[in-house]
């Protein structure tokens, strides 16, 4: 059973916590490791050096739209890329948790998991198409679907 008068706050508190995790991966990669230092770790894996300048605008650009509310279901399923790449690419041969050595693969497995059903879900409440349209809440979120 779905709760339809509280489903679109779930479907806010997902696409707020991915899109903040979003921005700070892209920030990490950009302040911390910097870009040429991203590139030359995706180089490290066989990876063109650009993809790492790729991730970087998607994860922050993609992580300020989730928050956003901005086209959800297609930026989160636009970003399942870098997830699936930070599977098999970075953390695969780690083993399954991500407190092994290296970082397993179950950090980028469930937020895999989380972006694919947040496009199964939407938007949720207070998105900026509601907002742009004088609506918010969950009845402009259900009356999305």
């Amino acid at each position: 059973m779905i709760i339809t008068s509280t489903a679109p706050y779930a479907a806010l508190l997902l696409r707020l916590s991915l899109g903040v995790m979003f921005l700070a991966h892209g920030l990490l990669k950009l302040l911390v490791f910097t870009p040429a230092g991203t590139a030359g770790f995706f180089g490290s894996l066989g990876l063109p050096g650009w993809f790492a300048y790729l991730a970087i605008m998607a994860e922050l650009g993609g992580g300020a739209l989730l928050i956003a509310g901005y086209r959800t279901q297609w930026v989160a399923l636009a970003l399942t890329p870098i997830l699936l790449g930070s599977i098999v690419f970075v953390h695969g041969a780690n083993g399954w948790a991500f407190s092994a050595e290296g970082g397993g693969w179950e950090y980028p497995a469930f937020l895999l998991a989380a972006s694919l059903a947040q496009a199964l879900l939407g938007d949720g409440a207070f998105a900026i198409r509601d907002l742009v349209k004088g609506k918010s809440g969950p009845r402009a979120a259900l009356s999305q679907s």
